[in-house]
């Protein structure tokens, strides 16, 4: 793709309005200096001393961060949060992109706030360095009263919006916001509005999901299907055409180093190689990115093919920012566009 090219679809951002239906978390930080070092006097264990503490909205927030970095107009979050000081950094840090409406965020005492909480040893001329993650989550099933109002928050918006995206986060089948309500109430969206774009990415799989646009990995796909575990592209092409086919939607696969394939259900299908390393890489949020930028680039015009390039593109740039969760913007993705590669 051209840069000019790019350009043209990236216009229409501003003017787009995407809903991101799924499970939002907080991403805290800790940065640990270990410079300081002390050991405690009551417990005879190692002292980990925080200098700074980071927060960003996670999850389905990484998809809301990366479309706000693309400048989409207009972007609506659709989960909840616990009435908790996790729930305030959360919707805080949310309201605090560019674009982000958050009318249609619950928040709610019958809930924690999901937090995936990072410490992160900061030493000099290293890139940061992860210890055990400290998690906060919802292991019961989520209560009728926050799926009602998921789900009329999602019936509400379906007409006002260009797009809408579902990440399902959790570990736990029915404890997020992702439930077999809202489940059907996206196969009626779907069957009523066949030109609304949604998009879903489930880390559990999408078995179950309605028809509408699948993004998955090759793991996912061959789970889905029935299928032994795939290598060869003939037979991940194959597979993906014939899910797209029975679904009536496109079928995104990420394949990691060796890029992605896209199948459309006429048949047609794509593979975009990825790009080459230029240096150290931490793939946390890569899928994100590029579940982020295919709704993007289609809402805004772009043919299946443009919109994997795009998202291609988009994940490298985020693989290569360390310690955190990164973005993408219009400029950066440009920027990669033009160069040599």
């Amino acid at each position: 793709m051209t840069p000019d090219r790019f350009h043209a679809i990236a216009h229409r951002y501003p003017a787009l309005r995407i809903a991101v239906v799924g499970d939002f978390c907080l991403d805290r930080y800790l940065e640990i200096d270990p410079a300081h070092r002390e050991t405690s006097i009551e417990t005879g264990l190692p002292v980990h001393n925080v200098v700074a503490v980071g927060a960003q909205p996670g999850g389905a927030g990484t998809i809301l961060n990366t479309l706000a970095a693309l400048g989409i107009g207009a972007i609506h979050p659709v989960g909840f949060c616990g009435e908790d000081g996790e729930g305030f950094e959360l919707r805080r840090a949310l309201a605090a992109r560019p674009g982000v409406r958050l009318d249609y965020f619950l928040e709610t005492g019958q809930r924690r706030t999901f937090t995936y909480c990072k410490p992160l040893v900061m030493e000099p001329g290293h890139p940061p360095r992860e210890l055990n993650r400290l998690d906060s989550k919802n292991w019961t099933p989520t209560p009728v009263e926050a799926q009602d109002e998921i789900v009329a928050s999602v019936r509400a918006l379906a007409p006002d919006v260009d797009a809408m995206i579902v990440l399902d986060q959790v570990d736990v089948a029915g404890t997020g916001v992702v439930t077999p309500r809202l489940l059907d109430a996206l196969g009626s969206l779907a069957a009523a509005r066949p030109k609304l774009l949604i998009i879903a990415d489930s880390r559990r799989g999408l078995r179950g999901w309605p028809p509408v646009v699948f993004k998955m990995n090759a793991v996912e796909l061959a789970a889905l299907t029935g299928s032994a575990p795939m290598t060869d592209f003939g037979q991940i092409e194959r597979s993906a055409v014939n899910l797209a086919r029975q679904n009536g939607r496109a079928v995104v696969v990420t394949l990691a180093e060796r890029g992605m394939v896209g199948a459309s259900p006429d048949g047609a299908v794509e593979h975009v190689p990825a790009l080459p390393l230029r240096g150290p890489i931490d793939i946390v949020g890569a899928g994100d990115s590029v579940t982020a930028n295919l709704a993007s680039a289609l809402a805004g015009g772009a043919t299946l093919r443009e919109a994997l390039e795009l998202a291609c593109v988009a994940s490298s740039i985020v693989i290569h920012q360390l310690g955190t969760t990164g973005t993408a913007s219009v400029a950066e993705i440009a920027g990669l566009l033009g160069s040599p590669r």
